[in-house]
């Protein structure tokens, strides 16, 4: 069943339950047959907000996940989920005794390296030496070509030699910096400031690179992700206004602006990311909470405006349009003392009614601009099954506010059958 139409049986259920206080209330034609009541809004001339309705997730700002880059097993844990900490706060400590032998063990490969390169340096001098003398005597004929040729060979293995304990003096310095890295992340800190929730870390457990221990983030400040199709991003793009609603926070709307889209489409959703900062100095939004986000793209050109819930589609003839009260009037200034409080009026003598067939040329979330009728005419938004009834001939109309209808058009069914029992129990009790 189509929401409005549902939503007009439950007002109707509500306009008998208010009518129900006798004949003179109710009225009756000339053949003794009920005049039926229903309700209706003065039609508008505008525009409508164009808008596209998406859900969306929420996260915190900056919001990160925490691993371990090491293996090992959970000595000590900090923080509680909830818990507010500063960039670089001790959050877990792991059992470091295996990361501390292991920097023991490389201090020492090093120092035998550096070691090893002093005797390779020291040799090299030697070799050098030698080959000075050498040369000296070969000046004088007192040694032979091929003495100086084995000597040369000699200093070129030597400088070789040392080339490779330096080469082995840095590989053993690389290798005591990594595994002083790896002592040091033995102790988990807080990557930025924010909010610990989702607590996993718990003393004894073996912690992994797999393994999430917490997640971080910025409650102070939201990020929303909505999802966007490729006929979207024809229309919607960064800085265009947004509205978000939850039924968490149902008297709230929060607004913010579309901060960045990814423009690579994901692969065979056809589909990308756009995302929403928004200020949550409030708290209302919580990381993982779905929301509903309207993105304001533009307005429609200007036309009658009436609410979805007075479109109704004649059963007899098919034909979608309005019931008309054209002989209805009230005094402006009670029609402004309804619009201003939203209070329902009294209901009028019998008025004729007609039904007017109508394009619909703009349809938003609330309202809808058609032609066919004129602003200022009074259209039904509750009732119309009664209507058909009578073949629209006659009805006594009790005049109510637009906002009064949308906030009933908004309702979910089961609120709305309980405030109109409430509302018929208590008019029956005045009444009476």
């Amino acid at each position: 069943m189509n929401q409005f139409k549902y939503i007009s049986l439950l007002l109707l259920t509500g306009l008998i339950f208010t009518n129900c206080g006798g004949e003179e209330e109710n009225g009756f034609s000339g053949q003794n047959r009920p005049v039926p009541a229903v309700e209706a809004v003065q039609a508008q001339f505008g525009s409508l907000p164009l808008e596209e309705r998406l859900s969306g997730t929420v996260r915190a700002g900056n919001q990160v996940e925490i691993f371990s880059r090491i293996s090992a097993p959970i000595q000590q844990v900090y923080v509680e989920s909830g818990d507010q900490v500063q960039q670089g706060e001790i959050l877990v400590e792991l059992r470091d005794n295996e990361y501390r032998e292991r920097v023991r063990q490389a201090e020492a490969s090093l120092r035998i390296s550096l070691a090893q390169q002093r005797q390779a340096r020291a040799a090299l001098g030697e070799v050098e030496s030698d080959l000075r003398r050498q040369r000296i005597l070969a000046e004088r004929d007192l040694v032979t070509e091929m003495e100086i040729e084995r000597l040369e060979a000699e200093l070129e293995s030597a400088e070789a030699s040392l080339e490779l304990a330096a080469a082995q003096v840095e590989q053993a310095r690389s290798t005591v910096e990594e595994q002083q890295q790896a002592l040091e992340q033995t102790v988990i800190r807080a990557p930025i400031t924010g909010t610990v929730g989702e607590r996993m870390a718990e003393i004894g457990m073996q912690a992994t690179p797999n393994n999430r221990l917490f997640i971080i983030g910025d409650l102070t400040r939201s990020k929303i992700n909505i999802n966007l199709t490729e006929r979207m991003l024809q229309y919607i793009e960064t800085g265009q206004s947004v509205r978000i609603y939850s039924e968490n926070f149902p008297d709230t709307v929060l607004t913010g602006q579309i901060s960045r889209i990814s423009p690579f489409l994901g692969q065979g959703s056809f589909s990308t990311q756009a995302e929403i900062d928004v200020d949550n100095e409030g708290g209302l939004l919580l990381p993982g909470m779905f929301v509903t986000v309207d993105v304001l793209y533009g307005e429609s050109e200007q036309a009658t405006l009436i609410p979805l819930s007075a479109i109704y589609r004649h059963p007899q003839t098919g034909e979608t349009g309005v019931y008309v009260a054209p002989g209805f009037g009230i005094e402006t200034e009670i029609l402004e003392e309804i619009e201003s409080s939203g209070s329902i009026g009294q209901l009028s003598n019998p008025t004729s009614i007609e039904f007017k067939e109508i394009e619909v040329v703009a349809r938003g979330r609330e309202a809808a601009g058609v032609t066919g009728v004129q602003s200022g005419d009074w259209v039904v938004t509750v009732g119309q099954n009664l209507l058909v009834r009578d073949q629209g001939d006659e009805a006594r109309i009790r005049a109510t506010s637009w906002q009064k209808i949308l906030n009933m058009q908004r309702m979910q069914p089961q609120d709305l059958l309980k405030e109109i029992l409430n509302n018929g129990m208590a008019d029956r009790s005045a009444s009476n």
